[in-house]
C-alpha cells in the first residue's frame, strides 16, 4: 500500500508547472492623492456707480467650485474718476496687496462693465501682463459706449467711456490682447448700456454671445457665470 507521501510524489511535476504558469501577482501600490491644480486668486472689478456687492452671484458660484473667501477678492473704488490717471494704478496697488496675502505670483480679473477698463488699461500700461493670467470682460464698453455721452460733461469716468475717447483709443492701439494673458469677453445683443452691441469683443480674445440680457443682467446668468468659470479653469 502506498502512503500517502508515496501519493503525492507523481503530483509534485503538476503542481511545479501550475506555479510557472500562474505566478504570483505583483504588489498594487496604494492610490495616491493627486495636488489640486493650481488656480490664480481672483479679482472683481465692479462697474458704474456700482459696488464689489454686485458680485454675490458670481462669487457663490466660485465658491460651490472649491474657491475659498480667502481666494476671492473684490475692488471697490469710485467709479467717478478717471481711468489712467488714477484708477489703474490703485487696481495694481490692490492686485499686489493680494498676491502678498496669497503667495500667488498672478492673479486672475473679472471685470463688469466700466471695470473693463480699468483693468484692461491696468493689463496694458501698468505692469499687468505680468501678473494677470485671465481677464473676463463681462459687457464691457471695450470701444466705447455712445450712452457715455449723456454724463460725459461733469464725470470723468463717462468721458472715458465716450468713443474715441483717449482710453478708448489707447486700448485699441496696437495689439488689443496683449502679453501672455488669457482673454475673454462675453457680450449681449440687448444691452440697452453697450452701444453698439459690438463694442464688447476683442481681437485675440474669446469672445462669448451670452443672447438678450439686459447690461446688469449678466452678473447673476447662470450660463455667462458657467462660461467665466469654465474659462478660469482653461
Amino acid at each position: 500500500m502506498l502512503t500517502p507521501r508515496q501519493k503525492l510524489l507523481p503530483l509534485l511535476p503538476l503542481l511545479t508547472l501550475c506555479l510557472a504558469l500562474f505566478p504570483a501577482l505583483p504588489a498594487q501600490a496604494a492610490p495616491t492623492r493627486q495636488p489640486a491644480a493650481a488656480r490664480n486668486p481672483v479679482v472683481l472689478v465692479h462697474g458704474y456707480n456700482a459696488d464689489p456687492g454686485v458680485w454675490g452671484s458670481l462669487r457663490a458660484d466660485l465658491r460651490a467650485d472649491g474657491y475659498a473667501d480667502s481666494e476671492l477678492f473684490s475692488f471697490g473704488y469710485d467709479t467717478h474718476q478717471s481711468v489712467n490717471e488714477v484708477l489703474s494704478g490703485r487696481l495694481a496697488a490692490y492686485v499686489d496687496e493680494v498676491r502678498r496675502q496669497t503667495g500667488a505670483a498672478r492673479v486672475d480679473l473679472v471685470g463688469h462693465s466700466f471695470g473693463s477698463l480699468v483693468s484692461r488699461w491696468y493689463v496694458k500700461y501698468g505692469g499687468g501682463a505680468a501678473t494677470v493670467g485671465h481677464w473676463v470682460s463681462l459687457a464691457g464698453p471695450n470701444h466705447g459706449t455712445s450712452t457715455a455721452w449723456a454724463c460725459a460733461l461733469w464725470d470723468q469716468a463717462c468721458r472715458d467711456m465716450t468713443p474715441g475717447s483717449y482710453v478708448v483709443k489707447n486700448l485699441a492701439a496696437g495689439d488689443e490682447t496683449p502679453g501672455a494673458v488669457k482673454y475673454a469677453t462675453f457680450w449681449s445683443d440687448c444691452d440697452e448700456v453697450v452701444n453698439p452691441d459690438s463694442s464688447v469683443p476683442l481681437t485675440g480674445a474669446l469672445n462669448t454671445a451670452v443672447g438678450c440680457l439686459d447690461h446688469n443682467a449678466l452678473l447673476g446668468d447662470a450660463a455667462t457665470s458657467a462660461g467665466v468659470r469654465a474659462f478660469l479653469r482653461s
